[in-house]
């Protein structure tokens, strides 16, 4: 099962490696463009999807390797008895919120794919495809939190020093 979900992570972030690569394209075909005077349609939206793209489908792969911001300031004051409790409960609350935004985002792709909503920019794109990669990075993040929340449950390992293992 572990060597599944860190598949699922590491596919996501390859996933997030070729959309960011994308936005490269899009903004070095802009800035050709501009110099070249020839407009390609749409460029910037595109840039803003593969954007998006990029910053949803790394989350998981992000918070799976502890790179995710974390405020220690108070944790490293307390018991180690209250600091466990203490990051049980933002796992549990964390993987909670994560589950929520991954429903709410693949209820917008639902809704965006029902009404045929289209981008507003001279694209028109339906919108429903590119918010796919978000409902994609969003379900994946959700099933990361949760995994997280196990496995703090569980005890998550502990290094010589005292602090836990964050690097699975």
């Amino acid at each position: 099962m572990r060597r599944s979900l860190d598949f699922l992570y590491d596919s996501a972030a390859a996933l997030a490696a070729f959309f960011l690569f994308a936005l490269l394209v899009m903004v070095l075909l802009s800035i050709l463009g501009r110099q070249l005077n020839f407009n390609v349609p749409g460029i910037d939206a595109y840039a803003g999807y593969m954007m998006a793209a990029s910053g949803f489908l790394a989350l998981a792969h992000t918070l799976k390797r502890g790179e995710h911001i974390r405020v220690t300031l108070v944790l490293s004051s307390l018991g180690a008895g209250v600091r466990r409790w203490l990051e049980r409960w933002a796992m549990g609350a964390g993987a909670l919120l994560a589950v929520l935004f991954a429903f709410y985002c693949v209820r917008l792709v639902w809704q965006s794919w029902a009404f045929h909503d289209i981008s507003t920019s001279n694209d028109a794109t339906p919108l429903w495809i590119p918010q796919l990669s978000m409902a994609l990075g969003a379900l994946v993040f959700a099933v990361a939190a949760v995994d997280e929340f196990f496995i703090e449950w569980n005890g998550r390992p502990q290094r010589a020093d005292g602090e836990a293992l964050r690097h699975e």
